[in-house]
């Protein structure tokens, strides 16, 4: 599977945040889809399903954790990193239970988000690096 063909949606309500990463990793050669809320999140994966969500845990509209459990009730599979701007966030062990892939934060330089992103590809799509 090719990069290009791999869709990543990005769920952030912060535009800066979310075009920087968008930016980084269409660099990187990836498709990507974005969402400012938790309710177009659900919308676009339920669309477009996309390989790889990065949703941000506090967002307006809807925040991420219910957005997860919403997703988690038609689609098990698609792996999901939570962004927060908080190491120590408490939201973090809230969505535990609905199978997140791993964490990223907003401090983090967003090579750590490339590593962890194609760590978890491979762990859920079996791909060659």
């Amino acid at each position: 599977m090719e990069k290009a063909s791999i869709k990543i949606l990005i769920a952030d309500d912060e535009v800066d945040f979310r075009n920087l990463l968008k930016f980084w990793l269409e660099s990187k050669g990836y498709s990507i889809l974005d969402a400012s809320n938790g309710q177009e999140a659900i919308e676009i994966t339920r669309r477009d399903n996309p390989d790889m969500i990065f949703m941000d845990l506090r967002m307006p509209v809807m925040d991420g954790i219910e957005a997860i459990k919403e997703i988690r009730k038609f689609n098990q599979e698609v792996p999901i990193i939570v962004i927060s701007a908080y190491v120590e966030d408490p939201k973090v062990k809230e969505v535990l239970e609905y199978g997140i892939s791993g964490e990223f934060y907003k401090g983090d330089d967003f090579q750590k988000s490339l590593v962890l992103l194609e760590s978890v590809l491979k762990t859920h799509k079996r791909l060659k690096k």
